[in-house]
């Protein structure tokens, strides 16, 4: 190929591609591939890593994970209704993802026990003034 030909393009057209060939000022030729849109592989739904993927529970949570490097996480999920167990790599936003869902589950979690506690205190504070008024409680309880 000479000189003049440098910025000359071939295109070839094949199903769902389309290749322009390029001559470099080295003389070396290359090949740049495009890609129809059409063709383009479809998004796949989000991962929603606290699913079991056996039992459709909501209560997967993480057993271990390590940063891979700055985009990846290697996590071990555990579904605790079903034993499922499973180690796989995952990206960035889909592990945030996690992470948020996880901090819902632990406010959950944390309202449910404040609940719990203020009724066993209510319990115990009525069984206490119960005592009190029956003269069930003596300065030696003390």
């Amino acid at each position: 190929m000479g000189p003049g030909e440098q910025n000359k393009e071939q295109q070839d057209q094949r199903a769902g591609r389309r290749v322009k060939r390029v001559a470099l000022p080295s003389g070396k030729m290359i090949e740049v591939v495009y890609f129809d849109q059409a063709s383009a592989p479809e998004t796949l739904p989000k991962l929603e890593l606290h699913v079991c993927p056996d039992c459709d529970a909501r209560l997967v949570y993480p057993v271990h994970w390590t940063e891979v490097d700055r985009a990846n996480w290697e996590v071990t999920l555990r579904c605790p209704n079903c034993e499922w167990i499973h180690t796989g790599v995952f990206d960035q936003e889909t592990v945030e993802r996690f992470d948020e869902e996880l901090d819902r589950g632990t406010d959950s979690l944390v309202d449910d026990l404040k609940r719990l506690v203020t009724a066993n205190m209510e319990e115990d504070i009525e069984r206490f003034a119960r005592a009190l008024a029956r003269d069930h409680i003596l300065p030696e309880d003390f």
